[in-house]
């Protein structure tokens, strides 16, 4: 095999769902301050006892499904997220468990909001190389539990959820050449940090290097792939923001792309947005199969990480 492609995907979301108007009742915030900021509606907050291996599970139980595949088929799951409490077994190695596979290679990859596509970039590598044959690539970020309810400037970002894909051996690539990077004299600018940890960011710092640093960059994810900006059927941005998601799409030039904008309904989930919002797109059947979109993500360590793939 000289490539890998995205097989199957699935999501996951808690039922508890939190809109502005309740938020506007625990923090000085309306509906129409979050909306006209960040775009943002609702969002879906898990249960106290629903873990971040939970909801990655779910989610991968419904990709597996999705594949053909057998459990024992998979011989790699990563699990990219920030926000595991625990530190063994780590996410995948309990994932794992939970699914009843086999004896795969099992970690955990911390790019916080840019883990998916790094992990996606990593399995990828793992299959051309041959040390897989077959993975379980999941974004799950219980990111509520780190957030300042007392800040309303960050608070009425925050989601939970979970989205992974199944990844396997192919013939023709389906999965373009990574550019990733990051800018670690900023990476302070999002941060998750202390006992217990707490979330928190530059907002216009995060905006300004989102909106005027990252359109290039993804213009150079799509010529690695050899694929046009225009001749994207689908642009799957980090679900951070709105107002970043629309100029940074603009900006590409993906003039006939199905834009991505489940940060609406679902908040920024932080590893998991990019493959809750794909799964999404797929399962209604907006994109079609074969096709090529742009995954990207970015945010926390002032991290980067993107690829054109082929839409199962």
């Amino acid at each position: 095999m000289t490539g890998s492609r995205v097989r199957a995907l699935g999501h996951y979301q808690p039922a508890k769902v939190l809109t502005n108007d309740d938020l506007a009742a625990m923090v000085d915030t309306s509906d129409e301050w979050i909306q006209s900021r960040v775009g943002i509606r609702t969002r879906h907050v898990a249960r106290p006892d629903e873990t971040v291996d939970d909801m990655a599970a779910a989610a991968a139980a419904k990709a597996l499904a999705h594949s053909g595949l057998a459990p024992t088929d998979i011989d790699m799951v990563l699990v990219a997220t920030s926000t595991a409490i625990d530190r063994s077994p780590n996410m995948a190695a309990r994932v794992a468990a939970k699914l009843g596979l086999a004896c795969p290679a099992a970690m955990d990859i911390n790019v916080v909001c840019a883990g998916f596509t790094h992990a996606l970039a990593t399995a990828d590598h793992a299959i051309r190389a041959g040390s897989a044959t077959a993975a379980l690539v999941i974004g799950a970020d219980k990111f509520t539990e780190a957030a300042d309810w007392t800040d309303r400037s960050s608070c009425v970002l925050l989601g939970d959820g979970a989205g992974a894909a199944v990844v396997t051996a192919a013939e023709e690539p389906g999965i373009g050449p990574v550019v990733w990077g990051s800018v670690p004299e900023m990476g302070n600018a999002v941060r998750i940090e202390g006992t217990p940890p707490r979330f928190a960011q530059e907002g216009q710092s995060v905006y300004r290097w989102a909106t005027t640093q990252l359109p290039p960059i993804a213009r150079q994810v799509c010529a690695r792939a050899g694929v046009e900006p225009a001749d994207l059927a689908g642009v799957v941005l980090h679900q951070a923001n709105l107002r970043i998601i629309e100029p940074v799409a603009r900006k590409l030039g993906a003039v006939n792309a199905v834009i991505a904008r489940d940060v609406v309904d679902s908040g920024n989930t932080s590893a998991a947005s990019i493959p809750l919002a794909l799964s999404k797109l797929v399962e209604r059947g907006e994109i079609p199969s074969g096709s090529p979109v742009l995954l990207f993500g970015f945010g926390g360590n002032l991290s980067y990480g993107g690829q054109v793939i082929s839409c199962p």
